[in-house]
């Protein structure tokens, strides 16, 4: 039996594939509807247009990465700690949902504008947090400050926007190595030269 959470799985599923494959403008909900196998009125309860199912393509993960952070955060971790924390689940999350950040960032143009500013608020709420991060722990003299803070933060989230764009899941190195070399390399930078 077919649960609502699986048909809204599988008609994100086919959505990712067919704007993949074919395009946003070239893909109608009844070649989704179709690919996914459920029932017109199964793919509106979930979704009121071809719009919102492209929005949520990317949505669930910014929600999850969302939740994440949040998560990390609440540990109370020391700044490198928490900032090592951060990039591993962006890198991680990111990764494993590659293909469909992918279809969403070639895509999202198609966008009004209410869903553009949904969007653009959800991710300014992570890179505020990971700026705020790096900015505190500079001023507490934790952090070096070689670079300001929104450099250090647009220099993680250029590596995770672009990550979709070369990543393969069976390539040399696993999402997990990408995120220790990427902490690594920033928290390097940030450290405080011993005098």
């Amino acid at each position: 039996m077919t649960t609502g959470v699986d048909a809204r799985a599988r008609v994100l599923d086919a959505a990712v594939e067919l704007f993949a494959q074919h395009g946003f403008d070239g893909t109608s909900v009844n070649q989704v509807i179709a690919r996914a196998g459920v029932a017109k009125g199964g793919f509106y309860h979930h979704f009121a247009s071809k719009e919102a199912l492209l929005y949520e393509v990317y949505g669930d993960l910014i929600t999850h990465q969302l939740e994440g952070m949040d998560a990390i955060l609440a540990r109370g971790l020391p700044p490198a700690g928490t900032l090592r924390a951060l990039i591993h689940d962006l890198v991680t999350t990111t990764a494993a949902s590659a293909r469909p950040a992918l279809v969403f960032w070639r895509e999202m143009h198609r966008l009004g504008d209410e869903r553009t500013a949904d969007y653009r608020r959800a991710r300014r709420r992570y890179h505020d947090a990971v700026r705020m991060l790096i900015r505190d722990a500079q001023v507490a003299g934790e952090f070096a400050t070689v670079a300001s803070a929104d450099t250090v933060t647009f220099t993680i989230f250029g590596y995770v926007n672009e990550l979709p764009l070369w990543y393969r899941p069976a390539g040399r190195k696993k999402p997990a190595q990408l995120a220790d070399e990427l902490a690594d390399l920033v928290l390097a930078a940030l450290e405080v030269a011993s005098r």
